[in-house]
């Protein structure tokens, strides 16, 4: 019960409860954790739709922490957004960092540092130049980020936010007051103006954000292994989006695609789209929580993700291909430069945060969404439904929706189906495992069509 509280009142506990259960485990039933669950999320719905309002008045008084900023930073309105029948943005406001042209050259030339970014650093460079971190106009400095930390939260505007967003250098001259040119595989992409530097306390980031300080966690592992010794933060200025292969909308074009007026189910997924995961999206348009005429916006997310993922630009063929084969009108298709950390709980509210800035309406969650494995013994770091009871608990805040994410399978007789129907009608369900797929897959053997799409099946099979 305790635990169920802090999901609604300091979700920020979360990461020490984590630790806990994942010693419970083997004694509490993912029946008797939902049960208790449900009361208590219901009741965190109504008070935190009551200070929904104050908290978006106090967003729109302020940026964040010393960041600061004038109109120029903004490309969308509140009231634009109203006007158009779209979800507002995070804060109220969609923040565009580009730089204008007549004085990009002036801004390189202020520079006194160089600092090469790596792909996970490009990511959120691009997101935060457009506006897909919105209300952040630049990466956090000390004080935003030891409270998002602990608070998952922003300080001044007391909005929620799922994850730090943080620059990191190994450079030990680098100092406040410095410009730093940003670079990315060679080329100048942003200027950051040092406000903070600082050493983290990453043991404290990892048990906060990611539930445990175990570097077994892939998540832990970047932080401390990847990420260098400081932290900077500051106002970005963009010069350029980072060059990639594959095309990522930003909010303001995905938000063109969609219609005025209409529900937006937000599908994220890190792999490629097999028969159960299309049964799954297309029938969350049929949720009851959902609107007529309502679309899905599937929205991949196509950075650095887990070792042994599949190459975001593969996963980019097998979408395409596949949008192509299922031509469905409901579904807009559009891609994510983000990198995935593995956090579960947190990273979903960092997920409906983004989506919300990307437009969306309603966000399905499933079973141990962004979840991970130990690396030494595979056991679960987060429990099943622990992101989706965060979700629900801050979704009225957010002004979100979510949508459980279905348990559909295969049978014999009726095609897909939900497993509880597939259980109480006795059906005979067919399984494929992942590992067996990829097996096949490399074997040049078969693949059931009730499991995978020819299209993508053939673009896995080229690019092996």
């Amino acid at each position: 019960k305790q635990h169920q509280r802090d999901l609604t009142t300091r979700p920020h506990k979360m990461a020490s409860m984590s630790a806990v259960r994942r010693s419970l485990r083997q004694v509490a039933t993912i029946a008797t954790r939902r049960g208790a669950t449900a009361g208590l999320v219901a009741e965190a719905g109504a008070s935190r739709a009551i200070l929904a309002g104050e908290l978006r008045a106090q967003a729109r008084a302020g940026l964040v922490g010393s960041f600061t900023a004038g109109k120029s930073l903004f490309h969308a309105s509140s009231a634009a957004a109203h006007a158009a029948g779209l979800i507002e943005p995070h804060g109220g406001k969609l923040v565009n960092l580009m730089a204008d042209e007549s004085k990009k050259a002036s801004l390189v030339s202020s520079c006194n540092r160089t600092l090469e970014l790596s792909d996970r650093n490009a990511c959120d460079v691009e997101l935060l130049s457009v506006g897909g971190f919105s209300p952040l106009t630049g990466f956090m400095t000390e004080d935003v980020y030891t409270h998002c930390v602990k608070e998952m939260r922003l300080p001044g505007s007391n909005l929620l936010f799922g994850m730090p967003i943080v620059l990191d250098t190994a450079c030990e001259d680098t100092k406040v007051g410095d410009k730093v040119l940003l670079k990315y595989q060679g080329k100048d992409v942003a200027v950051i103006t040092i406000e903070s530097k600082w050493k983290p306390d990453k043991p404290l980031e990892a048990k906060m954000c990611y539930g445990t300080s175990s570097i077994e966690h892939p998540g832990v592992s970047m932080i401390s292994m990847e990420r260098r010794k400081y932290y900077i933060g500051g106002k970005v200025e963009v010069l350029t989006k980072p060059v990639r292969p594959f095309p990522c909308p930003d909010p303001s074009e995905v938000r063109a695609m969609l219609p005025a007026g209409k529900d937006v189910v937000a599908f994220q997924c890190r792999n490629p789209i097999h028969r159960a995961h299309y049964e799954l999206f297309t029938r969350a348009l049929d949720a009851e929580n959902v609107g007529e005429g309502a679309v899905c916006l599937v929205h991949p997310t196509m950075g650095p993700t887990q070792d042994d993922d599949i190459s975001g630009l593969v996963r980019y063929h097998t979408y395409e291909v596949l949008a192509k084969e299922v031509n469905n009108p409901a579904i807009r298709w559009a891609y994510l430069p983000y990198s995935m950390h593995m956090a579960g709980p947190r990273e979903a509210i960092q997920h409906m945060i983004i989506r919300k800035n990307y437009g969306c309406t309603h966000f399905i969650i499933g079973r141990d969404m962004a979840g991970s494995k130990s690396s030494i013994d595979g056991e679960d770091f987060y429990g099943a439904y622990d992101a989706q009871d965060l979700a629900k608990a801050n979704a009225a805040e957010l002004g979100m929706k979510t949508v459980p994410s279905l348990n559909v399978v295969y049978t014999d007789e009726e095609g897909y189906v939900t497993a509880d129907v597939a259980e109480a009608k006795k059906l005979n369900v067919k399984k494929l495992s992942g590992t067996k797929f990829r097996k096949m897959l490399r074997g040049g053997e078969d693949i059931p069509e009730w499991f995978a799409f020819k299209s993508v099946v053939k673009v896995l099979r080229e690019h092996q």
